[in-house]
């Protein structure tokens, strides 16, 4: 498996956001590598989107990763208690990025199941094995993603992303989620996913 590089996240965010489908996702902490699948992925271009946090030149502490220079990890909190994870894409100084939406768990399930629910793999339900990576929020429980992860480098080595050479998949596209207040922007079809696959959020 190779791990990409910083020419990988430097393109545009909408490619980057399709090229992004299939690769692996991996956090080691200490000697454990918790690893996913990226199955669903929502591009975000402050340019001209409304739904993207740095809309508009907004740049502020929270937000100013998205300005630096691609392949950096961009991690926040939704309602107080959900961490969700972006990849910050294209030249330093756009603010872009793209939010990993959905993983398709590949290793280290059992400390995933234990992050996720306090409980053994084994005694998990199959709704609880299909929720354990099936959103933003989830995956970044799982896998132990935080606001300790804000900045990190993608191309280190604790949270980064390999290519195993996994193509064998149609490419969905759609509207993206939960962004009914961002006018115009949300009817932008910058969601893409894998179809078939029953780790996809909806």
């Amino acid at each position: 498996m190779k791990k990409l590089d910083k020419i990988f996240y430097k393109g545009k965010t909408i490619k980057v956001a399709k090229k992004l489908l299939g690769k692996i996702l991996v956090h080691k902490i200490d000697k454990l590598e918790l690893m996913g699948r990226i199955v669903e992925v929502e591009a975000y271009v402050g340019d001209i989107d409304k739904a993207c946090h740095c809309y508009n030149n907004r740049y502020t502490d929270r937000t100013k990763v998205m300005f630096g220079p691609p392949g950096y990890a961009y991690v926040y909190l939704i309602y107080g208690m959900y961490h969700c994870m972006n990849i910050v894409t294209e030249e330093e100084g756009q603010g872009a990025a793209v939010l990993i939406r959905a993983l398709e768990p590949i290793a280290g399930l059992e400390e995933m199941a234990l992050n996720r629910y306090k409980k053994a793999l084994a005694l998990l339900n199959n709704r609880q094995l299909k929720n354990l990576t099936n959103g933003p929020g989830k995956l970044c429980s799982a896998l132990n993603i935080t606001k300790d992860n804000y900045g990190d480098d993608l191309t280190g080595d604790r949270l980064f992303i390999v290519d195993d050479s996994y193509k064998s998949f149609d490419i969905g596209v759609s509207k993206r989620i939960n962004i009914d207040y961002a006018e115009e922007a949300k009817e932008f079809e910058w969601r893409f996913f894998i179809k078939g696959n029953a780790y996809v959020s909806r």
